[in-house]
């Protein structure tokens, strides 16, 4: 457990290491270069000045506009040692987004990756507070400062300053730390406001149970926008961890397999991709779909044992492991101890499809307004389903309707002058309203069944939880996203968006033109294919939740069309927006249509 106060001493953690790597990032030709203790504390320290010189004091902005990469970190660090507040915008946004953030922010420093980002600042608009860019590939751009020529001074100051650590020290817990813009799944961006004592009372509880030490690396590839990103990093860096700095996420593999880390966190799409592609590369064969099938099944006798953090035995497991386990075990590199997921929920069936194949993946819930831990499943305290026990300084309470509220020293103060909008997120003595429908069992594992605004209420009257039902469907290798619609109707309905590289491979099997997505998803054989994965689903459902109707769409759903949040969460107003006409469809002859 850590004494944290604020996360200067995450930074006095980090650059406190000597020689040791605590960072790793690769050059333009695939060398991963390591980046020492010492020297992180130089290029910080030099970054600080140069922002000081710049007249930036306490409670400035300074935007961050990047990839994961060491410099963002560096600019993380630079800009807290000297008071300011950072802002990370997500790289996906577009210009209009990132233009409305740094005005709403009131950013005086914007620091940005590339001529990408760049030139979404440029085509942002007027930008009155704003007075200095730096960015961080090298180039003409045309005012811009060269992040490079910044670190020029950086060698030099490698040695501890007295001066610079005093000010780092002067941070207290109550001051605001960062403001991160969330959209969550409905309405205009909110600046949730962090100060440092919400970000350090976190760190300190959330990871101890794991004895994570300086044995450990894991691979940042998460958009350190995102909080989890960023809350692993800085519990990763407190831990002595080595952290590997990945930008593109179709890096990743490559990066896993060179350098095969101890840690592996991510959300649950990424899980779901990895499932679909052992799925996906095995039903192309006969013979290998059957071993997968066999191998599962062997597993799933032991999933109580992988559970429990106990290695299975005997001779149908090991072969299993040997033809099939171990090889999804080397598609993260061969060596992760650690499995964590979190920023949306995981699903039992995608939870125990890895459990079935010796990966027990610690699920956890949080939101950016908490921190974001509120809760986590650890090696000692497991239940698979479930998002862990609340960390023990979270209080937790639940609603009449069932939502969950959450009280400690991690939850936010505000969201960034929306004095209405925090209003309305608290209901009295520092309970804050997750949003999130809920329940604890007995032993005090939490499990969250849904979205409070999301769940669909049938003009029947009965309430639908579409996210668990939605899991369901994506475990299908088929699927890539689902929504489920049917608010204020008579039953539901589904819109499913294809795994078209898993689509398009069955199809050619079959004999049908793959060419025209428009065409394909509308090829009888194909709306017979998912009509029966539907099927199947709605078979383990009640008939008030079951999907009467469906329609399979042309576009395969992704951030930078804007049906998913930058945490791969389904923006559910936006895909009812875009396709309903689609969903009109489904009940154009519901005053006489009956429900079955």
């Amino acid at each position: 457990m850590f004494d944290l106060a604020t996360l200067n001493d995450v930074m006095a953690r980090a650059t406190g290491r000597g020689d040791r790597p605590v960072m790793r990032w690769q050059d333009g030709d695939g060398t991963w270069k390591p980046i020492s203790s010492v020297e992180l504390y130089g290029r910080v320290r030099a970054l600080a000045d140069i922002f000081r010189g710049w007249g930036l004091v306490k409670g400035d902005r300074v935007v961050i506009l990047s990839e994961n990469r060491w410099e963002w970190a560096v600019t993380d660090f630079a800009t807290l040692a000297t008071g300011g507040v950072d802002v990370p915008l997500y790289p996906t946004l577009t210009a209009e987004h990132v233009g409305y953030m740094l005005r709403d922010s009131g950013a005086k420093v914007a620091v940005l990756s590339s001529k990408e980002q760049y030139e979404k600042l440029v085509a942002a608009g007027d930008l009155p507070e704003l007075e200095h860019v730096v960015v961080m590939d090298t180039g003409d751009f045309g005012n811009a400062e060269s992040f490079a020529a910044l670190m020029q001074s950086a060698p030099a100051k490698q040695q501890r300053d007295a001066e610079f650590d005093t000010m780092a020290k002067q941070a207290q817990a109550d001051d605001l730390a960062t403001i991160i813009y969330t959209s969550g799944t409905t309405g205009e961006p909110k600046g949730v406001m962090l100060t440092h004592g919400n970000l350090a009372s976190n760190l300190n509880v959330s990871t101890d149970p794991f004895g994570f030490n300086e044995t450990d690396s894991c691979i940042s590839f998460l958009p350190l926008s995102h909080v989890t990103a960023r809350h692993v990093d800085y519990a990763l860096m407190c831990n002595q961890a080595t952290l590997a700095y990945c930008p593109k996420f179709d890096l990743l593999p490559a990066a896993m397999k060179a350098l095969k880390p101890t840690i592996f966190v991510a959300v649950p799409r990424v899980y779901e991709k990895i499932r679909q592609a052992v799925e996906g590369k095995s039903a192309a064969s006969p013979v290998k779909s059957k071993i997968l099938s066999w191998a599962l099944a062997r597993g799933k006798a032991h999933r109580p044992k992988t559970l429990e953090g106990i290695a299975p035995w005997g001779l149908g497991w090991k072969l299993a492991d040997k033809l099939v386990f171990g090889k999804i075990r080397e598609a993260f590199g061969g060596r992760v101890q650690v499995f964590i997921s979190g920023g949306a929920p995981l699903g039992m069936d995608t939870a125990g499809w890895f459990a079935d194949a010796g990966i027990r993946i610690f699920e956890g819930y949080g939101l950016t307004e908490t921190s974001p831990v509120i809760a986590l499943n650890y090696p000692k305290a497991h239940r698979i389903g479930t998002v862990g026990k609340a960390l023990p300084n979270v209080e937790c309470r639940f609603a009449e309707d069932g939502e969950l509220e959450v009280r400690g020293p991690s939850i936010f103060p505000g969201y960034w002058k929306k004095e209405k909008e925090t209003a309305e997120v608290f209901a009295g003595g520092g309970w804050f309203r997750t949003g999130d429908i809920g329940n604890l069992d007995g032993d005090g594992f939490l499990s969250i069944t849904d979205r409070k605004k999301e769940l669909i209420k049938t003009s029947g009257g009965k309430l639908i939880p579409p996210q668990p039902i939605e899991n369901k469907l994506k475990a299908n290798s088929l699927v890539a996203q689902a929504a489920m619609v049917g608010d204020k109707h008579k039953f539901a309905c589904v819109l499913l968006s294809p795994n078209f590289a898993a689509l398009e491979a069955w199809a050619n099997g079959q004999g049908i033109a793959a060419g025209d997505r428009a065409a394909l998803v509308k090829d009888p054989k194909v709306v017979k294919l998912y009509q029966e994965i539907v099927d199947k689903v709605n078979a383990e459902l009640p008939s008030y939740e079951s999907m009467k109707r469906m329609s399979v769409v042309a576009d395969e759903w992704s951030i930078e069309e804007g049906e998913l949040t930058p945490s791969m969460k389904l923006k559910r107003r936006v895909v009812e927006k875009k396709y309903a006409k689609e969903i009109a469809e489904f009940y154009a002859d519901e005053a006489t249509s009956k429900v079955r």
